[in-house]
């Protein structure tokens, strides 16, 4: 009982002092502002949907704040501090559907909202104390896979459909603002890509590369707002921000969650059991991409301190009616690209790929940004200058290169290609092309059914589909030989054959 946990932190503790010197380095800098933009975006996003889809009782206030303790909380006593906390679609689908039961059951949301995290909080503490994690083995790059490229698709997707709307809505005048949200979305994503490659370029000295390579989207976002305000004429939409630093719907802080009928508190457990699970899977499913071998970290893991603390800060959230908040994939994956060092290797066949050398693994990045982040509430009026269609086009960067660097996406793409041109490949010459196909098929049919459960009436009970992924990969050994499986569902991509080609 708490093994596992008691080691994790010894784990740790013995390269604590490491995490904080590590990360005095101009990729720090580069990292903490990069993923100021890249989380203080989803921060506001979420934090607006939630407060249309929870009555304003949730919204971006609470967001920005619960982001700003959590991170805070999480970077100092955290496990892996590389993984990032924040709101995610999962999450913000489970809260509406709790809203909506309440409006339904005509009971207060927010009381009920407390019952509910508190018996997810403990639920999450007793799962860490009784090393629960180690179920987390019979997770494989096939159900890792399956969830990065989800949450990938989430991000695009929401950019593409705001993008949709804004032409939708759009009003000619003398100027088109839709057009001209469309040329700041895609303008903060091409120069976000374009820098981001410039380590690989022959243009510039090798320090004025890797600065821009380093800065690139946080320089995107720079330079759209400078050319947004030039443009006076045109009328963008800009973040939904209140002037001065209260809740959204003017309450209290504190949650009386004792104001409620007797029952409430019993009958929040159901509604718990079902968010514990999504929790747990986020969670742990985010860690091991985090801790991904392909990353060569070289600290350890935790994953149940790193499950105790999350479990701590629902229950916490809850009390105050801030929004539940859990490992964040595509900010977390970011967060190590932006602190890796990456080199290019060129096959034999000519197709280049990037490799990861090492990645400066440290606690200063995830403090900085949350503190970043938290300083927006002294500034929340001049955040109003930043275009949503700049914010969204970031969102678009995070989501694509989230999402071509997985070997799903790769595989995936080999549909489209001449079978004589396919790249060299470990597992293409150790797997029949045919079974390849099969496998990958079987992975997007996974992917559909999560994506239809996800915007359907079912959304309740996302985390049981998710958890549905572990029996779909066991008896996918039925129709798979152990030497195919072996290479297409390797934990570890052989070193001197990676896959990812360059994003």
């Amino acid at each position: 009982f708490g093994g596992g946990l008691m080691a994790d932190i010894r784990r740790r503790a013995a390269v604590y002092r490491s995490d904080f010197t590590d990360g005095l380095h101009q990729k720090s800098v580069s990292s903490s502002l990069f993923l100021f933009f890249a989380c203080f975006t989803p921060a506001v996003t979420f934090g607006g949907v939630m407060a249309v889809q929870t009555g304003n009782n949730i919204g971006v206030v609470e967001m920005i704040v619960a982001t700003v303790f959590c991170g805070v909380v999480y970077a100092l006593f955290s496990g892996q501090p590389l993984i990032f906390l924040g709101g995610t679609g999962p999450l913000l689908v489970m809260t509406a559907i709790l809203y909506d039961l309440c409006t339904d059951l005509d009971i207060p949301f927010l009381p009920t909202y407390a019952w509910v995290g508190l018996w997810t909080a403990g639920m999450l503490i007793i799962l860490a104390f009784t090393d629960a994690s180690c179920l987390m083995r019979y997770f494989t790059r096939f159900t890792d896979e399956i969830f990065v490229v989800l949450i990938s698709f989430i991000f695009i997707y929401e950019a593409l459909k705001w993008l949709f709307f804004e032409f939708q809505e759009a009003h000619v005048g003398p100027y088109d603002t839709a057009l001209f949200s469309l040329v700041l979305t895609l303008g903060t994503f091409f120069i976000a890509s374009g820098l981001s490659r410039m380590r690989r370029s022959r243009l510039l000295r090798s320090r004025f590369r890797e600065f821009l390579s380093d800065f690139g989207p946080t320089i995107a976002v720079l330079l759209m707002t400078l050319v947004a305000i030039w443009f006076r004429g045109i009328e963008l939409e800009k973040l939904d921000i209140p002037d001065v630093f209260a809740t959204t719907r003017e309450r209290t802080w504190l949650i009386s969650f004792w104001s409620v009928p007797l029952w409430i508190p019993f009958a929040a457990l159901g509604p718990a059991i079902l968010v514990t699970v999504l929790v747990y899977l986020d969670q742990n499913i985010t860690a091991r991409l985090v801790n991904s071998p392909d990353h060569k970290l070289k600290k350890g893991v935790a994953y149940h301190l790193d499950l105790a603390v999350v479990g701590v800060l629902t229950g916490i959230c809850s009390i105050f009616g801030l929004p539940w908040l859990v490992a964040a994939t595509v900010r977390s994956l970011n967060h190590v690209r932006s602190l890796a060092t990456m080199e290019e290797v060129v096959k034999p066949d000519g197709y280049k790929h990037e490799r990861v050398l090492q990645v400066r693994e440290n606690r200063i990045t995830g403090l900085v940004t949350a503190l970043l982040i938290g300083g927006t509430l002294f500034f929340l009026p001049w955040m109003k200058v930043i275009p949503l269609a700049i914010l969204y086009g970031l969102f678009l960067f995070m989501g694509i290169v989230s999402l071509v660097s997985s070997q799903f996406f790769e595989r995936l793409s080999l549909w489209l290609i001449d079978p004589a041109l396919y790249p060299s490949t470990h597992y293409l010459r150790r797997v029949p092309i045919a079974t390849v196909h099969k496998f990958t098929l079987l992975q997007l049919i996974c992917f559909a059914v999560l994506w239809l459960v996800k915007v359907s009436v079912l959304g309740l009970l996302f985390p049981l589909f998710i958890a549905g992924l572990i029996p779909v990969r066991l008896l996918a050994g039925r129709y798979f030989s152990a030497n195919d499986l072996a290479a297409l569902d390797a934990e570890e991509e052989p070193e001197e054959e990676e896959t990812h080609w360059a994003a």
